[in-house]
């Protein structure tokens, strides 16, 4: 506002009115306010929203060569990260334990017996992307490295490093912007996956 000083007090003689926001905008702010106020906890990555089809599991048990089938068994996975208390989404290393225990069992790799076993598969997280607040579309990606060991002599028989990216839409999650990234989270390692699974059939 403007003032002038009369008598030794301020005198109010104008003020500008503030700039409204458009419609839209108005409407997408309270949006995303609204979506802040009820997405309060974090949401950690679930092992199910990392879990490959069932028809995809089928067709890698089908191509599995014989020299792989029930011949691995589950090593180390690290590099895992806990989702904080309050917001966001990451990949922890039991989630990443369980679905890749899911995975080695669906495909027909796990071995059957306890001791049993040529090879050994270890999994470590290099890195994981998200946005620090998801507005609209969520945009998770994750650097992940994969070994697999012959047990007996420790030679490395496979290694690959892969940065995957999956996308997940608004209209998955309108409301909870941490369910957004925790979905793109585990797209990202579900293709993965089946980046690795692939691979492996082909070796």
């Amino acid at each position: 506002f403007r003032a002038s000083h009369r008598d030794g007090g301020p005198t109010v003689r104008s003020m500008r009115s503030l700039p409204v926001p458009p419609p839209r905008r108005r409407a997408a702010l309270f949006a995303l306010l609204a979506a802040t106020l009820l997405a309060g906890c974090g949401t950690p990555a679930e092992p199910d929203g990392m879990r490959l089809a069932e028809i995809e599991r089928m067709q890698l048990r089908g191509w599995l060569p014989e020299s792989l089938r029930g011949q691995v068994v589950l090593g180390t996975v690290e590099g895992g990260v806990p989702t904080a208390r309050y917001w966001g989404s990451r990949l922890g290393n039991e989630a990443l334990r369980v679905a890749l225990d899911e995975l080695l069992r669906g495909t027909g790799l796990m071995s059957l017996q306890p001791d049993g076993g040529r090879y050994e598969l270890r999994l470590k997280v290099l890195g994981q992307a998200q946005p620090w607040i998801s507005v609209l579309d969520a945009n998770g990606t994750v650097y992940v490295e994969y070994r697999l060991v012959e047990r007996a002599s420790g030679q490395l028989v496979y290694q690959r490093q892969m940065r995957l990216h999956h996308v997940t839409p608004w209209s998955d999650a309108m409301l909870d912007p941490n369910e957004r990234i925790r979905l793109a989270n585990e797209g990202a390692l579900r293709h993965s996956f089946s980046e690795l699974m692939r691979e492996l059939v082909d070796a």
